[in-house]
């Protein structure tokens, strides 16, 4: 999976303790910062930004992104300055010319450092000034959205990022100003936007991604403008009382294992300003030791988001948009960061498929190392990354086999994420052959296309996707998870129940209490591989039980065309039948339908040349739906989407089993097709007091049996009995492999 992708914010971050130590270890003293005090750049000193000017073309992916910064300033350039009075929403010319404007400032500051030509500084300069015009008469956003609209922009956030980047390019160029120039920008850009940030606490004392943005535009003025009390109300929140600020943030929205609450890609924009500010807490701050914070936290963080990707793409839990990926220019950030801070060759491999460094010290350190081929491969491997600030509040599994583009099992066992959280608990995803194969919708939302709502996210975000249905998981009741009530989820999260890796057989379990009341559902996943398969199988059981009879629903959002229907059903062929009225369910066209039934069904359909066969089955009678998301959607905001519903009505309990098996070949050029036919034979389900077995009959003779304890977090032995057949294990799971008919023990 490749794309092109929008240039990147050039991040001229701060310091480079392996190629500059001795500008790492202090301040800019008095001697060094011009002829009027604190005017000297202190989130790059002028000695890194030397090294960079003297050493920079040696390295050719350093010189190519200072080649692509000067052909966007001189492009800018020639166009003239241009400062609009703020009137559009998201993806309107007002919008964008600002956006424009701080990336020209950014880069503009780091080639009049890089090159000395005082050009670019004057370039800076006026564009600043005419910000000093504009800022002090500005007001609340025309098109302000939420409790605190933005000034430049329609919302805070988009302030707070132009400030992070528009204060760094000011930094490389301040000690070129005039005392009035200087005077000018500083009071009448600079500190008004940072006060006006941190004047309000509803946003700025928050403990959420916008918060971040905020509080590091802050922190980064306060240490350019030599400001104590800004630096102090970034870190500790506007009370200067550690109740909120970035510490608070660093210390509450990462686990231990670096996973970030709103999910990877909340994890992704979020990790610019906290990898940026926190540089720039270590360059003027170093005895605050902020990389070493919760044994080094932030750092983790960027390898944990390295994890939580497939071909490129991070995985699109909560409100994610699809095509965000590794290369995308947070990550540039923090890849040439932590590989500065850390000397992991394994990140360089990462920083050479983005093919983009930082103009920083930083983007130097990984330029060279690249140049000298020091990177090794990034080893992707099943992971559990723990969520909650100790941990303790569920987890995110990716199960893997088969590399890089193999087989990639996520099971989304997380906390609410906030309220950017979906009401989908032990939801699950595949990927297969370097494509998404069991799908996540992530969030309806064209991000900046004004068209759409300027780039918000859709009223479908709200009637779809953050609906259960619109995931891979129980639905009770046509209700979502909580009913669709976030707060009320926030402290709910999954019990993990079960994390294990071996050669060929890789599981994760949870459990979850509360989505619904008197209910309680258990799912296990496993990915499993088999000389008689073609490639890992994933075997799925979902416990449920309730207190009361009741509806359950269980979906499969797949990708792909279908191939065969491996059961009777009715199909709609003349109309459209819509699947129900509320919580999802009214975006759904209901396309067949099968009779109630307990027996193995299978779907198959075909995808990127390979085929995929699911066959899946219920203790209970159920009916089979096969739908297509997009019904009453007048707008055309839903992309469509097929999915299988498997329907169990009027029963306490009971329990859905399957197994997804990709399989074969089918090449359109050479007309060929292999291995179009599934391996597996006959899916079983055999139930003992506290376990259950789920057997797979493969072709030519062979039987894999998988034993799961109901609580596989306990110890203790277990027995399951069927066909004439009896397992029996001690532990959580067991697994077996013999031949047809003969069973284990």
């Amino acid at each position: 999976m490749t794309r092109s992708t929008p240039l990147m914010l050039l991040l001229a971050a701060t310091f480079s303790a392996a190629a500059l130590p001795a500008a790492h270890a202090q301040a800019p003293n008095a001697a060094t910062r011009g002829a009027e005090a604190g005017s000297a750049p202190v989130l790059v000193t002028a000695a890194q930004w030397e090294q960079m000017r003297r050493d920079g073309a040696g390295y050719p992916m350093f010189a190519r992104e200072q080649a692509r910064a000067e052909k966007l300033v001189r492009a800018m350039m020639k166009a003239g300055i241009d400062v609009p009075v703020p009137k559009d929403k998201g993806g309107g010319y007002t919008h964008e010319q600002h956006k424009r404007n701080y990336q020209a400032i950014q880069a503009a500051g780091a080639l009049y450092r890089l090159t000395g030509d005082k050009a670019y500084a004057n370039f800076a300069r006026d564009v600043l000034l005419g910000y000093a015009t504009l800022y002090p008469g500005l007001g609340a956003h025309p098109e302000g959205r939420g409790q605190i609209p933005g000034r430049l922009f329609w919302q805070t956030l988009n302030d707070s990022v132009w400030l992070v980047n528009a204060v760094q390019g000011y930094d490389a160029i301040r000690d070129s100003l005039s005392a009035d120039e200087r005077r000018t920008i500083d009071d009448n850009v600079f500190r008004p936007m940072a006060q006006f940030l941190s004047g309000n606490p509803e946003n700025f004392d928050k403990i959420h991604n916008h918060a971040t943005w905020a509080v590091a535009a802050t922190g980064m003025t306060g240490y350019v403008l030599r400001d104590p009390v800004l630096v102090d109300q970034a870190l500790k929140g506007s009370k200067r009382d550690g109740n909120a600020g970035f510490l608070k943030q660093v210390d509450q929205l990462f686990s231990p294992d670096g996973y970030y609450e709103e999910g990877p890609y909340y994890q992704r924009y979020a990790l610019a300003p906290f990898i940026l500010f926190a540089n720039a807490v270590q360059r003027n701050e170093p005895e605050r030791g902020i990389f070493k914070r919760r044994d080094g936290v932030l750092l983790k963080a960027v390898d944990a988001l390295v994890q939580s990707s497939y071909g490129g793409y991070f995985i699109p839990i909560n409100d994610a948009i699809l095509d965000k990926g590794l290369d995308t220019e947070e990550l540039v950030a923090g890849i040439d960061i932590a590989y500065a801070n850390t000397g992991d060759t394994r990140l360089l491999s990462v920083a050479k498929g983005q093919k983009r460094v930082l103009l920083s010290p930083e983007g130097l350190q990984v330029a060279k190392a690249l140049a000298e081929d020091k990177a090794r491969p990034y080893a992707f491997v099943p992971t559990l990354l723990r969520d909650g600030p100790a941990g303790t509040e569920g987890a995110l599994a990716i199960l893997r086999m088969g590399g890089e583009d193999g087989q990639a099992l996520v099971m989304k066992n997380t906390k609410q994420g906030m309220g950017h959280g979906h009401f989908d608990k032990l939801n699950w995803l595949f990927y297969d052959n370097g494509q998404r194969v069991v799908t996540d919708y992530g969030a309806a939302r064209f991000l900046n296309i004004e068209a759409k709502s300027g780039g918000i996210y859709l009223p479908e975000n709200t009637s779809w996707a953050r609906q259960t249905l619109a995931h891979n998981t129980l639905v009770v009741n046509e209700q979502s998870h909580f009913g669709s009530d976030w707060k009320k989820g926030q402290p709910l999260a999954p019990a993990p129940l079960l994390f294990a890796v071996t050669d060929d057989t890789q599981i994760v379990s949870a459990r979850m209490d509360g989505a619904y009341d008197g209910v309680s559902f258990t799912r296990t996943q496993a990915l499993l591989a088999h000389p008689s398969l073609g490639q890992p199988v994933v075997l799925d059981l979902l416990r449920v039980d309730g207190s009361t009879p009741a509806r359950y629903d269980l979906p499969l959002h797949f990708n792909g065309h279908i191939m065969d229907v491996g059961f009777k059903a009715q199909s709609a062929v003349t109309t459209r039948p819509v699947l129900g009225k509320a919580n999802g369910y009214q975006h759904v066209w209901v396309d067949a339908s099968s009779e109630p039934g307990t027996e193995a069904r299978s779907l198959t359909w075909l995808l990127d040349g390979r085929f995929y066969t699911y066959r899946f089955a219920s203790t209970a009678p159920a009916r089979a739906l096969i739908g297509e998301s997009g019904a009453n959607d007048p707008s055309f905001n839903l992309r469509r989407e097929p999915l299988l519903l498997q329907r169990v009505d009027g029963q306490a309990s009971t329990t859905f089993y399957g197994v997804l098996e990709p399989h074969g070949q089918y090449d359109g050029t050479a007309e060929t097709v292999r291995g179009a036919n599934s391996r597996i034979d006959r899916l079983v389900h055999y139930r003992g007091k506290d376990a259950s077995v789920l057997v797979l009959d493969l072709a030519g003779g062979q039987r894999l049996a998988l034993g799961i304890a109901d609580d596989p977090s306990k110890g203790g032995s277990h027995e399951v009995s069927g066909d004439g057949q009896r397992w029996s294990w001690n532990g959580g799971w067991k697994r077996f492999d013999t031949a047809t008919g003969k069973g284990g023990k």
